[in-house]
């Protein structure tokens, strides 16, 4: 499963070796690593919004089933074990899973990542994937070390530009091919977050 907006290889030695496991929350909105349990949530949540999310993501198909969100759930706990990304739900206070964000193509060598993101249909319009990538990064400048976090995002996804650009990340450029989009190569806008960012633009 890729995230919207998304681009994991070794962490300087100051990066903390155990996954975290407790939420991070701002607000209303918190954002933890998925489990098994939260696949049916996973599943009805992307069910419900296919024909918006199925443009953009190749996951997202019209045969999206249970068997694929179970293995996505599975996926991501593997993935926080050996560290090679981090994905997480998107929830509220109140445990409704809300979409995904995650930290992945982590560039150890360069101590660099890339953040994505996804809400589902009907709580889209509300800050949440803006407040649920600021939390995210956060946690990766903090806690992860990283120096350097990319959001690469189509020419015509104007959702995520906007998210990237409510986080205060810096346009940098508009690269040729950078992404595959349905099959054939695509130009994307390449923003980067750097730790300073968070706080310069009230995180």
């Amino acid at each position: 499963m890729r995230l919207a907006g998304c681009e994991v290889t070794n962490y300087p030695t100051s990066i903390a070796t155990e996954p975290m496991t407790a939420p991070l929350a701002q607000g209303e909105i918190l954002i933890r690593p998925l489990t098994a349990n939260d696949a049916l949530p996973l599943y009805r949540a992307v069910r419900a919004s296919i024909d918006s999310l199925s443009y953009w993501l190749p996951w997202c198909h019209a045969g999206y089933s249970e068997a694929d969100a179970a293995d996505w759930t599975s996926y991501c706990q593997q993935a926080w074990e050996s560290r090679r990304e981090f994905p997480f739900g998107i929830f509220d206070r109140g445990g409704e899973l809300l979409g995904g964000v995650g930290l992945s193509q982590v560039d150890r060598a360069n101590n660099r990542a890339n953040l994505g993101y996804w809400v589902a249909a009907v709580h889209r319009g509300k800050g949440i994937a803006s407040t649920a990538a600021r939390l995210a990064a956060r946690m990766g400048f903090e806690q992860l070390g990283f120096t350097r976090i990319e959001i690469v995002v189509l020419v015509d996804n104007i959702a995520s530009h906007q998210v990237a650009e409510k986080l205060g990340a810096t346009r940098e450029a508009e690269a040729r091919n950078r992404l595959v989009f349905q099959g054939r190569p695509a130009d994307a806008v390449v923003y980067s977050l750097i730790p300073g960012d968070l706080a310069a633009s009230g995180g």
